[in-house]
């Protein structure tokens, strides 16, 4: 790839574009495992810039300037004020609920404009998830004045509390005598926490854009603790949060993450991307040592270093597990993952040195120096409800609560459209045009932006739950080869403006909402849907929805069979095990490819 052009696959797109589905499947997820995206190195230096001058540099001089501390280049008279670190949480939250840090950009299928979050969040009448259906005045799909007056409160609320200096706290003082910034005045977090537990009851989709199931407890600490309990709960939540997504990483799915992440790395040489396969080009799937990076670089260290961080009292120790998690989030921002959660990582890079060795256990900050002592077990308790139920019940929590960042066990979907219906999304009210039309307004000719987006398609390929999907699609939709065929997360992007691997947030729900102003006819926008897989249960529960009719066919497929095949599926559909389906309804052929409902 260049440094402008993007690379292209080495394919003729006449022809290309004339194969079968899955052909096509096989000799794109093929070109990924080697060339990744292929996007040019020019987007990868926007990323770049932004993180280091916008987010990093600019949160550290927000953050020192409005604290009285000297300026950024000065590390060490900052790098370990607490006051630093708060703002820096505020100011990721702002960010974040900006829509300008994770989830942003090309790598997220955000072309023109890059940006979603507030020019989505902002406006009236665009889409709205409410996350529970029986919870009062949140009825209705469509953004109101009223959410965009508590969003753009929070906005303010969170601009407030990072810009104003910090006051005097006795517990600080007592802990650090000669701390002189303070803390963020907790009066002045009470607004962004209300605003963004209300905003969060009316709309999920601006909470977990947020990343509310992190940064809202963290500032809760921040508002209420005293200072020593403040950051040793910060270190449970932080440990949570790790322990959390490694163990969702037990089971059959993770292997299938590594391969096409690091293949779309620019830094690893092709020889490297294509060990990650078991015989490239022929067995693409997860090799020995894709195995090894998932479940010893991965799993195991997500959950042994964490733990060792938490109650070591060893110094050596706990340096070396710092720099190992460290590492660890700086090898996972090198990848540039397609939901390019950048700044979270390097927020959890710097959080692991600020809290382990800024205010070690043996200064007086382990779990056991809590006031009173029993107040760790019961935070610990508090942080871990929601990532147990979200294991065991993986429909009634989003996969970001949860805690399975980047497990492979996603709820997810992949969307087809009858050939010339797909425009009909530009219906919906939205402030982004369709990906394909913001490829082509972005430079690429209309043929070649069609090969790249349904490069993303051959992404999804590559990981076990896609197996199912494809299986369920290539088992109902017989014009399945003509169809306009999309990867969800792509699509949920140009809807409502986020998406960070959560199915739940493009589920029937949000599909009933767009057929609202969409009006797709029967049979002419089919999903595939799949739920994530239970702690154990060794099967997924799919859900096949046609946009005009809502969910036609529920039922189950075993997930050893989906990481057993390959990603274009040679062995034909994976079986498919049938729970319930629409009485007397059946996809047929129909004029022109379109498949319909009869």
């Amino acid at each position: 790839m260049g440094f402008i052009k993007p690379y292209l696959p080495d394919v003729d797109p006449d022809t290309f574009l004339q194969k079968p589905l899955m052909e096509r499947m096989r000799i794109l997820a093929t070109d990924w495992a080697e060339n990744g995206f292929g996007s040019p190195k020019m987007i990868h230096t926007i990323y770049i810039v932004k993180l280091v001058i916008f987010f990093a540099v600019g949160g550290i001089a927000v953050a020192t300037l409005t604290s009285g501390l000297p300026a950024f280049w000065h590390v060490t008279e900052w790098w370990n004020q607490p006051i630093v670190y708060q703002k820096l949480i505020l100011w990721t939250v702002l960010l974040e609920a900006i829509g300008v840090a994770g989830s942003w950009g090309p790598l997220a299928g955000k072309v023109k404009p890059m940006t979603g979050g507030i020019l989505f969040w902002a406006r009236t009448g665009t889409i709205r998830l409410r996350p529970w259906k029986w919870m009062p005045f949140t009825n209705g799909d469509r953004r109101t004045w009223f959410d965009v007056g508590v969003y753009l409160a929070l906005l303010v609320s969170l601009a407030v509390a990072l810009l104003l200096p910090g006051v005097h706290s006795d517990s600080l003082s007592k802990a650090l005598p000669d701390n002189i910034s303070g803390l963020v005045n907790p009066a002045l977090l009470v607004a962004p926490i209300v605003l963004l537990v209300l905003i969060g009851l009316r709309d999920k989709t601006i909470f977990l854009g947020t990343r509310g199931e992190q940064y809202l407890p963290a500032m809760f600490f921040f508002a209420v603790l005293p200072f020593t309990n403040m950051i040793v709960a910060l270190k449970i939540m932080i440990m949570v949060v790790w322990v959390g997504a490694g163990f969702s990483k037990f089971g059959k799915h993770f292997s299938n993450v590594i391969p096409p992440m690091v293949s779309n790395t620019i830094f690893a040489p092709k020889w490297v991307k294509r060990a990650h396969y078991r015989d490239f080009g022929h067995d693409m799937r997860p090799s020995r040592l894709a195995d090894f990076m998932a479940h010893v670089n991965g799993t195991t260290v997500e959950i042994a270093a964490p733990l060792i961080l938490l109650f070591s009292t060893n110094k050596w120790v706990t340096l070396a597990a710092a720099l190992l998690m460290v590492g660890f989030h700086l090898f996972i921002i090198s990848t540039f993952p397609l939901a390019v959660p950048l700044e979270w990582n390097v927020v959890f890079a710097y959080t692991t040195v600020f809290l382990f060795l800024g205010f070690p256990n043996w200064n007086g900050y382990a779990p056991w120096d809590m006031s009173p002592s029993w107040l760790a077990l019961i935070i610990a308790a508090g942080l871990l409800f929601y990532p147990v139920l979200g294991n065991l019940r993986p429909d009634k929590v989003s996969f970001l609560p949860s805690m399975r960042q980047y497990a492979g066990n996603w709820a997810s979907a992949v969307w087809t459209f009858a050939p010339g219906t797909e425009q009909k999304l530009d219906r919906v009210t939205r402030t982004a045009s369709n990906q394909i039309d913001q490829f082509i307004a972005a430079g690429y000719e209309p043929k070649w932006a069609e090969i790249t987006l349904q490069k993303t398609s051959a992404w999804r390929s590559m990981h076990s739950q896609a197996r199912g999907l494809y299986s369920l699609l290539l088992t109902h939709l017989p014009d399945i080869d003509v169809r306009t065929v999309r990867e969800g997360e792509f699509v949920c992007n140009s809807l409502i403006g986020f998406n960070f691997g959560d199915g739940h947030l493009h589920n029937a729900d949000m599909i009933n909402a767009m057929q609202r102003e969409a009006a797709f006819e029967p049979g002419e926008c089919v999903i595939a849907w799949v739920e994530s897989e239970a702690f154990g249960s060794g099967v997924q529960h799919y859900q096949l929805i046609d946009a005009a009719l809502g969910v036609i066919e529920r039922g189950t497929w075993r997930v050893a069979d989906a990481v057993a095949e390959q990603p274009w599926l040679p062995n034909g559909p994976i079986p498919l095990e049938v729970s319930w389906s629409l009485r007397g309804t059946k996809l047929e052929d129909q004029d022109h490819g379109q498949g319909a409902l009869a």
